[in-house]
């Protein structure tokens, strides 16, 4: 059941017997009665030629004793009461203005009619008597602005405030210059409190810290519960008859009326979701399954309990969590273990004889549960690897290839193989000096036999030495024979001198081993592939070169044997390159005739210039630290950052960079590797990681007496006027380094201590320890 209003509602209370309800907001003042099926409008209060601001209403209450009587907490500041006998049109009847800002409560006495009670944002509150029409008494809290005021039910006298700056107060009517009771209720504003109806030294509180706290405070304030809430608890009443529940609205993003069971705070025992906006107000009638709501969203709500929704039934009965060692921690429902267990009552019975359980209004969802610890047995997914390559890598202090080579070792001892191989891969690509660019390579070409002298005179000029990793390559002269004897070839062929054999026929395996060439093997040609030919093959115009020498390293690809070269070439207007009209002819001349001339062919080294560009991998690299950062391995993008630094030409984008330094200090934490993140923090590039060191840390401690934090200094104590720290041998307070002895406690100043101990054994305060300075 419910009503629309025109305008949004700030506050709504109700009657003595539950059966009007008023209603107000900034443009809305009305009285409803609540009738079987609907709200019936009795009465509307925002009526009269001159509306002012004392007709909006920021909090509004009746009067528990006096039906026709009401008060409203302005906006302007001023207190209003009214009476709804009045016979003219307008009930308005008092009007005190008394305080200076804006009143947020207004609450009436609950046995003294005459007696109403405000608290204001100027951090006064006010006292009225309706007979004198006058303030009774004020009562200043010394505080911020006043957010609640409530009568205790139990005690004529007593009443509590709660403040801007998260303060409760316990105040007694008789002493108005000083609280009786003060104590910090919550780390932000206290918006609400409301006194248990059945319970006289229990109190709620709740505010913007998003929680809802029971206090106990008979003798010493002592909180008894907590509820956590999803946002700033506005509103909160006990439930009437059940000394465990306890209603609230939320101030923002909650539109829903929850009802909790303090007992199991994490989770409502019944939620309304009727309103589309906050609710700003909550009045329970005289019957705990049904209270009424007022919303911004204009709407007046009677709500029944029937219709609520148990978020329990439809919470999930398994919880699950691992903790930084890696172990699995695991909740469950115990129904779960129990296959198939009858229920309470059989559906195949009549209803008049299954047994009645309890009533579900009045009964939390059972949930009896067990938690269980798993360690693993495989070591490789626990998180010791995280650890020891924390404590193990070396981030500075050496070279980028020790570095790598280290890292690598400590990523292979742990089995972290793709680990260890990106780091040798990183040795490589950044340590040691760059390659020196790769030479020229050749190109080899076979002449016919018609080149003639013309043929040597133009490949003569024709530069054979190559330049290889520093090392000049040269290779012998030599001329190959058919059938082992020496024949004039004519104007095709070159003679070899005798001593010229001789000196090839030195060749011996020693220099084969050292790299030279050998008859059979060649720098063009593989070993045995000039045997496949069936005539003889000289190299021309190169008897004045050295000996070649090839790298040892390595040997590299021969370029591919080029017909034509697109560059101009004195090699393509020569004789010795037939067409394809006398192919055949050639065939037959080099070939067919081989019994009675034996041509010789020359092989000529053409300069090949061609450069390849320097190798851009950064991008690879940047690549790579990003697949590890996806795969958690936060530490190895981190540790690859901090000892690359600046090498990186590609460099990683900085709001990556801080995500995993971040992510990486925060583990480090977590295993309490405070040094090691204090060395990744110095070692960062990034301004705002490097920055996280430099600002002050501040640890306040406390008096050893009254147990105040020491805020203002660190060896005097404001409240009890004592010093605190005072060295055992002086006697006066310590402000600098204070040591002590762990066995009895007993300290001082650091040298005072220090030249005691070298001539005593004993605690110089007499206690009987023996002392020792390590």
């Amino acid at each position: 059941m419910h009503t629309v209003i025109e305008a949004p509602i700030n506050a709504i209370s109700t009657n003595k017997d539950a059966s009007q309800v008023v209603v107000a907001g900034r443009n809305v003042f009305r009285v409803f009665s609540i009738e079987d099926d609907a709200f019936v409008e009795r009465c509307n209060l925002r009526v009269g030629k001159n509306l002012n601001l004392n007709f909006s209403a920021a909090d509004v209450t009746w009067n528990p004793v006096e039906d026709h009587l009401l008060a409203s907490a302005a906006t302007n500041g001023a207190v209003v009461t009214w009476n709804l006998n009045k016979p003219s049109r307008s009930k308005q009847e008092l009007v005190f203005n008394e305080h200076k800002r804006t009143v947020n409560r207004v609450c009436f006495h609950s046995t003294e009619a005459n007696l109403l009670l405000s608290g204001s944002q100027d951090g006064f509150m006010k006292l009225f008597d309706l007979r004198k029409k006058e303030v009774n008494c004020t009562f200043s809290g010394q505080s911020e602005s006043v957010r609640d005021v409530q009568f205790c039910p139990h005690h004529y006298f007593q009443f509590a405030a709660a403040y801007e700056n998260g303060n409760l107060q316990l105040w007694d009517l008789r002493r108005p210059d000083k609280w009786e009771k003060m104590f910090t209720a919550h780390s932000g504003p206290a918006f609400t409190l409301d006194w248990h109806p059945d319970d006289k030294n229990w109190i709620a509180s709740a505010g913007r810290d998003r929680s809802i706290k029971i206090w106990e405070i008979s003798h010493k304030p002592r909180l008894l519960h907590t509820v956590q809430t999803i946002a700033s608890v506005a509103r909160v009443k006990w439930r009437p008859s059940r000394k465990y529940h306890i209603s609230s609205c939320s101030l923002l993003v909650d539109h829903n009326v929850n009802v909790w069971d303090i007992r199991r705070p994490y989770i409502p025992f019944a939620s309304f979701e009727e309103h589309r906006d906050v609710v700003t107000g909550i009045m329970w009638k005289n019957d705990p399954y049904v209270f009424l709501s007022g919303s911004k969203d204009c709407t007046v709500y009677q709500h029944m309990f029937k219709d609520a929704v148990r978020p329990a039934d439809r919470a999930n009965p398994i919880g699950i969590d691992t903790n930084v060692n890696g172990d699995l921690g695991l909740a469950f429902s115990d129904k779960l273990l129990v296959a198939g267990k009858s229920q309470t009552g059989s559906s195949m019975l009549p209803h008049f004889f299954r047994s009645k359980g309890p009533d579900r209004s009045e009964q939390f969802t059972m949930a009896s549960s067990s938690a269980v610890i798993f360690e693993s047995v495989d070591k490789s997914t626990g998180l010791e690897w995280f650890i020891e390559c924390a404590t193990r890598y070396q981030l500075s202090g050496k070279s980028v290839e020790d570095l790598c080579d280290h890292n690598a070792a400590v990523a292979g001892s742990l089995n972290k193989h793709q680990v260890a191989q990106t780091w040798r891969i990183l040795k490589l690509l950044y340590g040691g000096n760059t390659a020196t660019p790769c030479p020229p390579r050749t190109v080899s070409v076979i002449g016919s036999p018609a080149v003639g002298e013309a043929h040597k005179a133009e490949s003569e000029k024709v530069n054979l030495k190559q330049q290889l990793d520093g090392h000049l390559v040269q290779d012998h002269n030599r001329s190959t024979h058919t059938d082992g004897e020496n024949k004039d070839t004519g104007d095709t062929s070159t003679a070899v001198s005798e001593d010229e054999s001789d000196a090839e026929s030195s060749l011996s395996l020693t220099n084969i081993a050292s790299g030279q060439v050998n008859q059979q093997g060649d720098f063009f040609f593989g070993d045995g592939e000039l045997e496949t030919f069936d005539y003889p093959v000289t190299m021309a115009n190169m008897d004045s070169m050295q000996d070649w020498t090839l790298p040892t390293e390595a040997i590299p690809l021969r370029h591919e044997i080029q017909d034509r070269l697109d560059s101009p070439d004195p090699l393509q207007n020569a004789t010795d390159s037939p067409s394809s009209a006398n192919e055949s002819e050639f065939s037959s001349q080099a070939f067919g005739n081989a019994e009675n001339a034996t041509p010789m062919y020359n092989l000529q080294a053409i300069p090949f210039a061609s450069q390849n560009p320097p190798w851009e991998f950064s991008h690879l690299v940047c690549d790579m630290l990003e697949y590890f950062a996806e795969q958690g391995d936060v530490q190895t993008s981190v540790s690859v950052l901090i000892i690359l630094g600046n090498k990186m030409k590609t460099p990683v984008e900085d709001q990556k960079q801080e995500q995993w330094f971040m992510a990486y200090l925060e583990l480090l934490t977590r295993f309490r590797l405070w040094g090691i993140a204090n060395e990744v923090i110095k070692l960062s590039s990034h301004r705002a990681v490097a920055s996280l060191n430099q600002q002050s840390t501040t640890v306040h401690t406390n008096c050893n007496k009254c147990f105040k934090p020491l805020t203002r200094a660190g060896w005097l104590c404001d409240r009890c006027k004592a010093l605190t720290s005072t060295c055992s041998i002086c006697h006066l307070p310590v402000k600098g380094l204070f040591a002590w002895c762990q066995g009895c406690s007993h300290g001082g100043h650091l040298e005072h201590l220090r030249e005691w101990l070298m001539t005593h054994k004993h605690c110089p305060t007499g206690c009987g320890h023996i002392c020792e300075y390590t």
